[in-house]
């Protein structure tokens, strides 16, 4: 009920100040004067007129040219195609171009003929890790960029640790996620486990498992295996020529 009346009050001084009284720019400058602590990345104009999308702090933001009223967290959905134009949006704007990934401080699983990737962020003793990796044993044709993101416990970083320093990084992951086996004490080897979690926190990397394609499409959690090889093929054609 609360978001219908802001949404209201958004609509309502969207008219009552005129469709283009406005620039990007001038939203932008609005938003920052109104939250000088907020890093607004990018203001978009929306199907709504007088309406705009600031996205910030990893999150869409929609207001009226002056910045008078907001909505946050909140949805803005075609009726007519029942598209959820805010998770579109999201899912381009918080993606990671894959060649921007640190792939030298992951480690490769490969299926099958491995012509597909995805990279994903995971830790030992996530639940949703596992589920995910019980997912992934289903997928065919596919390498798996595997980066250590042990943000739970000592104990995550204990386990990460010993997995890196494994000399078979694969199996040791795979055996610990699958089978329950720990790896042995971890050597004395340089684990880039706090790079990697550097690097996820300035790409704003809140959870385990997360999912980057081939096209940089970022999805939170797991999915079932199915979904998974749908994504993989969708991300896969998305980068060939004519696609």
């Amino acid at each position: 009920m609360k978001r219908s009346i802001v949404w209201t009050w958004v609509l309502a001084a969207a008219l009552a100040s005129g469709i283009a009284s406005a620039s990007e720019a001038d939203v932008r400058k609005n938003m920052q004067a109104r939250y000088p602590g907020i890093a607004v990345e990018s203001v978009a104009t929306t199907p709504l007129p007088g309406v705009y999308e600031v996205f910030a702090n990893g999150v869409i933001i929609y207001t009226d040219n002056d910045v008078n009223y907001i909505i946050a967290e909140g949805r803005l959905v075609d009726t007519k195609t029942r598209t959820d134009l805010t998770a579109e949006r999201l899912r381009k704007l918080s993606a990671i171009p894959f060649d921007s990934l640190p792939l030298q401080q992951s480690f490769k699983v490969v299926r099958g003929n491995g012509k597909r990737k995805l990279a994903y962020f995971t830790d030992p003793n996530c639940p949703y890790c596992k589920r995910l990796e019980q997912e992934l044993v289903n997928v065919k044709d596919v390498t798996l960029h595997v980066f250590l993101f042990p943000i739970l416990s000592n104990d995550s970083v204990e386990k990460a640790r010993g997995v890196w320093c494994s000399k078979d990084r694969a199996k040791a992951w795979t055996d610990l996620m699958l089978k329950g086996i720990a790896p042995k004490a971890a050597a004395n080897c340089d684990a880039p486990l706090e790079k990697l979690v550097q690097f996820g926190q300035d790409k704003g990397i809140k959870g385990t498992p997360t999912l980057i394609f081939a096209d940089g499409s970022r999805v939170p959690g797991t999915l079932p295996a199915a979904d998974l090889s749908k994504l993989l093929e969708a991300a896969s054609q998305s980068g060939r020529p004519g696609s």
